[in-house]
């Protein structure tokens, strides 16, 4: 019985401290990955659209200019994150760079801790770029900050 509450007592100390940080974190971020590609734009603009319709996140499109650009912000009703994402695919001599850049925020400290200190601000964008490289046979080399 002392050990449950000895682990029942650490657990408490390890969710309060997570909490804890993740209150002095900022609630805001911005973040950016980019992804070049040997397609062009033309090519680059339907397979990400079709990538970004199967994120489970529902979004308001707030801009579209195919082939170049996507703007999308986390509708109204999800209340522990949100914010933008400005996806722009610039053409290059050899093909194309897409960039996705996100100006978010999170809302429980909690979930913001992971989010910046476990999961990562490029996760998702991340997971986007490698699905989007995958589908054009394209090696999946990322930059960003």
């Amino acid at each position: 019985m002392k050990w449950i509450a000895l682990i029942g007592g650490g657990l408490a100390v390890l969710v309060a401290g997570i909490a804890i940080i993740g209150s002095m974190l900022p609630r805001a971020h911005k973040a950016s990955r980019t992804l070049r590609v040997t397609r062009s734009p033309a090519e680059v603009w339907p397979v990400l659209i079709q990538a970004t319709q199967t994120s489970s996140t529902p979004v308001d499109v707030l801009e579209s200019s195919p082939p170049n650009r996507l703007v999308t912000r986390v509708t109204a009703a999800e209340k522990n994150f949100g914010g933008t994402w400005t996806i722009a695919i610039a053409p290059l001599p050899s093909g194309a760079e897409i960039t996705i850049a996100e100006d978010g925020w999170v809302a429980n400290p909690i979930f913001r801790f992971v989010s910046r200190l476990v999961i990562g601000h490029h996760a998702t964008m991340d997971g986007m770029l490698r699905k989007v490289a995958a589908s054009l046979s394209e090696e999946a080399v990322l930059s960003g900050q």
